[in-house]
């Protein structure tokens, strides 16, 4: 049994990197915060699915760039399972299209390796509420980095994926995709925030998506945001 099968309030974290000086690091920062434990840790990302289920942590902290399986698809092999654990993906580059890999597969965001340790702290929290962990700015130019290859096809297949939903949730997946806030959106359309959340719930069931970083790169694909969306 699990520490959190057994009432472990804090957040589970589970470590992925082949760099052991960066693990230790984690498991350091980790350490110090006493809303967060460290459940597992791997050096690779063909033992994540199983380290996974053996000790069900809340987030993963996910390196890109390892020798054997790599972080990209231990991701997709990760959220294919039945309530997985949100993944959260470390990278030296934030400009890197793999990435947007990552996120496609549905990664709640991405931090760089130097981000400051509280930032990375506050960022495992967020993403354990659901709070996707993503730079619009940062964001946008990922999206850029492959919007010429295949854009055409890719749009017309997004546009079609929207077609599932009403008129009022994609007035909501496209403000997701500007990057509002519920808050804001409920603002925007003059709606309740309880309608709102109401509504992504079921643009992401409609959808089939995790996330809504996921909504959000399914609306650039479909060219619904303004050219100066942040």
């Amino acid at each position: 049994m699990s520490e959190t099968e057994r009432g472990d309030a804090r957040i589970g974290v589970m470590i992925v990197d082949d760099d052991a000086l960066v693990r230790v690091g984690l498991v350091m920062m980790m350490g110090g915060a006493p809303d967060v434990r460290v459940a597992a840790e791997a050096e690779d990302g063909g033992q994540v699915v199983d380290l996974v289920r053996e000790h069900t942590p809340d987030v993963v902290l996910m390196d890109i760039r390892m020798p054997g399986v790599d972080g990209l698809t231990a991701t997709e092999r990760l959220r294919a399972l039945t309530d997985p654990p949100e993944v959260l993906v470390l990278t030296t580059f934030d400009a890197d299209e793999h990435v947007l890999r990552a996120l496609r597969a549905g990664a709640a965001g991405f931090l760089l390796k130097d981000t400051p340790p509280e930032e990375i702290v506050e960022s495992v929290r967020r993403v354990a509420r659901g709070m996707p962990v993503l730079s619009p700015g940062v964001t946008r130019r990922l999206m850029d980095r492959v919007a010429h290859a295949g854009h055409d096809e890719r749009a017309e297949r997004a546009k079609g994926r929207l077609e599932a939903l009403n008129e009022r949730e994609l007035e909501v997946a496209v403000a997701v995709g500007e990057g509002r806030s519920n808050a804001d959106i409920a603002e925007r359309l003059f709606l309740s925030v309880p309608t709102v959340k109401t509504h992504v719930s079921s643009v992401l069931t409609k959808l089939q998506l995790n996330n809504r970083v996921q909504v959000a790169l399914l609306v650039h694909d479909a060219q619904l945001l303004d050219d100066d969306t942040p």
